[in-house]
């Protein structure tokens, strides 16, 4: 299964439905003995469906090598077994001829199972995540004809896996946009307002990566009169986009996303030096910190009091002092003092504010 990195830092990978072989030579031979056994006219032994699964495989792969009469038991085997969900009903006569015992039987008119329905409906719940993007709206029509499917097989089904996603988002619009402009090293022109703007500003602008955080997406790159500067703009708050052909594409092909965000939370890169942020957890919530990590840099250690601290070596920024504060009263930062402050100071806000009402 082929792995597609959407400029993000994770991937999406689907593996192999259960019903699907193993590869394609696989199943060429499958479909080469169903064929086969389906013609009753004639005996088929062992040898007979080698050499029809060898002409079939020269056939369409050009392979004239490799195939065995172990091969073909093995396929048999297979193809009787659960493991595929075909289950056919091969029986050997007088101990040398295949054929099904049921004349009606083919692979092909299989039915769905259950879990091939839930599997198949996973599938198609992944690939609805990928909306914004052309090259996945491309496949609506078979995604609605497989969705149509799995709700005529099984009309009491229900999706056992939940994505987060919010289909209100602005900005979605611009992915397949954006991607173009990456994939084809095209300069563009954004209309953007961020919330601390009163008004629009016009960027010129060289996009270099996409990124997905929090269920919003972003683009990092630079503007022209700032070549030295990586900026990362929300994609919700982009008003238009327009090309720029006429002006050259810039990229630092050093730059390396990954690299670029280790250091923080989220996506804004303070150009601040790092720091050891320590903070207290009580029993209940030291548990979840732990098995879910803020930061690939989190340590946890207990004090000679049974206390709970973890320790992140990170950029401070907004993303994760907002991580931080999420945690209320269960949490408490310990250092560095100017985070330690901070975050004393917007909870005696909160505390405020909940006073005035």
């Amino acid at each position: 299964m082929t792995q597609t990195k959407l400029a993000t830092t994770q991937y999406i990978c689907v593996d192999k439905i259960i019903f699907m072989p193993a590869n394609k030579n696989a199943l060429i031979r499958y479909k080469t003995i169903d064929s086969c056994l389906q013609n009753r006219a004639r005996k088929w032994m062992l040898n007979d469906l080698l050499e029809a699964c060898a002409e079939a495989l020269y056939e369409y792969k050009g392979i004239d090598s490799g195939l065995s009469l172990r091969s073909i038991q093995s396929d048999i085997q297979v193809m009787r077994s659960e493991k595929l969900g075909y289950e056919a009903p091969i029986v050997v006569v007088d101990k040398k001829y295949y054929t099904y015992s049921d004349p009606e039987y083919s692979i092909t008119k299989k039915p769905l199972s259950h879990r091939d329905l839930q599997q198949l409906g996973q599938i198609n719940s992944l690939l609805k995540q990928f909306k914004g993007f052309r090259y996945f709206d491309e496949m609506s029509t078979l995604m609605h004809k497989l969705e149509d499917k799995i709700i005529s097989e099984n009309q009491k089904s229900k999706p056992i896996i939940y994505f987060e996603k919010n289909d209100h988002l602005r900005g979605l619009a611009f992915l397949d946009q954006l991607l173009k402009a990456i994939s084809e090293k095209n300069v563009i022109q954004i209309d953007y307002q961020s919330f601390t703007q009163e008004r629009t500003l016009q960027y010129v602008f060289h996009p270099w990566y996409l990124k997905e955080f929090r269920n919003r997406w972003y683009v990092f790159g630079v503007r022209t009169q700032e070549p030295d500067r990586i900026v990362n703009l929300a994609l919700d708050r982009i008003h238009s986009i327009r090309p720029m052909d006429q002006l050259s594409y810039y990229k630092d092909e050093a730059f390396d996303l990954e690299e670029y965000l280790a250091p923080i939370i989220g996506v804004t890169v303070m150009h601040v030096p790092y720091e050891t942020v320590v903070f207290w957890a009580d029993r209940k919530t030291a548990p979840y910190i732990e098995t879910k990590p803020l930061h690939p840099s989190q340590k946890k250690s207990i004090t000679t009091t049974g206390e709970n601290h973890f320790t992140l070596r990170v950029k401070v920024n907004f993303e994760l002092e907002k991580e931080l504060l999420s945690f209320g009263e269960h949490i408490t930062v310990l250092a560095p003092l100017s985070l330690k402050e901070r975050i004393e100071e917007r909870l005696r806000k909160a505390v405020e504010g909940y006073g005035k009402t």
